[in-house]
């Protein structure tokens, strides 16, 4: 069977799954690239393997994928893929899979039995809360782009954003004055954050000054964004992790910033201060407890510190 014959047969139900995965889950535009790299990286190896009709891969197939997933190297021989990622790429196949199945468009699901790889689940890399406020204080000078900025790393640790999240936030979602805002979160799912005095002082600051000077470039394709880029346009999430990486640059942070960085210590330091994780939970958006759990874990120097002050034999020599 030729590859052309195995495009044919995919594709069709690799359409509908989309469509599915838009209407009925309304996933946002990044999750739905997400599969879709994922499963036109599993259809290519289909191709490959000449496993041309769908009706007849079975669970040796699924798992000689995930096996191939785990070989798989770059020129330095390096894994090319980390079990993070060849979880993922497993989920998304057998999402496929079994929306096929309840669907009618296959009898089975090849991919239920098949074992996902192991994720060590470590511990959230959340900066000290004096080197968020290095962060925070690391865009000097006035001007339309340092309000921005400013204004956007202050939302970003105030209200535990994601960077897709706050690049989305229209000028209608932000009731300063009630210091709130609307976001539109993973599966479309709206939630309402709070945003402290700092965070209400910058915004504020950037509205009344910086984004005025903003909207008046020629090319500005979106009035109603709250946060424009230099020609007018809605700022994009690349142009946003970059303004973060700058100012972590400037205050000593090279290496230890990430797109997740800001809303992974807005977690951890509310928890440190007493938080009740379940309004963690909700102020992150996540569906899950779960998933907000993973921040109640504490590290190995935390765990010694405070063993140390609270311990009563901690700190007593012995006698001899």
């Amino acid at each position: 069977m030729t590859d052309e014959r195995v495009a044919d047969d995919l594709a069709p139900l690799l359409d509908e799954y989309a469509t599915w995965l838009r209407v009925e889950r309304g996933l946002a535009a990044n999750s739905l690239a997400a599969y879709r790299r994922d499963l036109q990286r599993y259809a290519a190896w289909l191709r490959a393997e000449g496993h041309g009709d769908p009706t007849t891969i079975d669970e040796a197939v699924v798992a000689a994928y995930v096996e191939w997933l785990k070989a798989a190297r770059d020129d330095d021989g390096r894994p090319r893929f980390a079990p993070a990622s060849i979880a993922r790429a497993l989920a998304a196949v057998r999402s496929f899979h079994r929306f096929c199945l309840e669907e009618g468009l296959l009898d089975t699901d090849p991919s239920e039995e098949v074992g996902s790889p192991r994720v060590p689940q470590g511990i959230p890399k959340a900066l000290s809360e004096a080197e968020v406020e290095a962060l925070l204080g690391a865009v000097p000078g006035a001007g339309p782009r340092p309000q921005r900025d400013r204004a956007i790393l202050e939302t970003l640790y105030a209200g535990g954003l994601r960077i897709s999240e706050l690049v989305g936030l229209d000028l209608g979602d932000l009731d300063l004055h009630d210091g709130m805002v609307r976001v539109l979160g993973k599966g479309a799912k709206e939630r309402v954050v709070p945003l402290g005095r700092g965070a209400r002082g910058a915004l504020q600051e950037y509205l009344d000054d910086g984004r005025i000077e903003l909207d008046r470039a020629r090319n500005r394709t979106d009035r109603s964004a709250l946060f424009l880029n230099a020609r007018g346009g809605r700022l994009t999430r690349q142009g946003a992790w970059l303004i973060v990486r700058g100012a972590g640059d400037r205050a000593g942070l090279r290496g230890r910033l990430y797109p997740h960085v800001l809303r992974h210590s807005c977690a951890t330091h509310m928890l440190d201060h007493g938080a009740d994780i379940r309004v963690v939970q909700e102020l992150l958006g996540h569906a899950s407890l779960s998933t907000t759990q993973v921040y109640t874990k504490v590290s190995p120097e935390r765990l010694r510190a405070v063993y140390e002050s609270a311990h009563p034999r901690a700190r007593t020599s012995r006698r001899r």
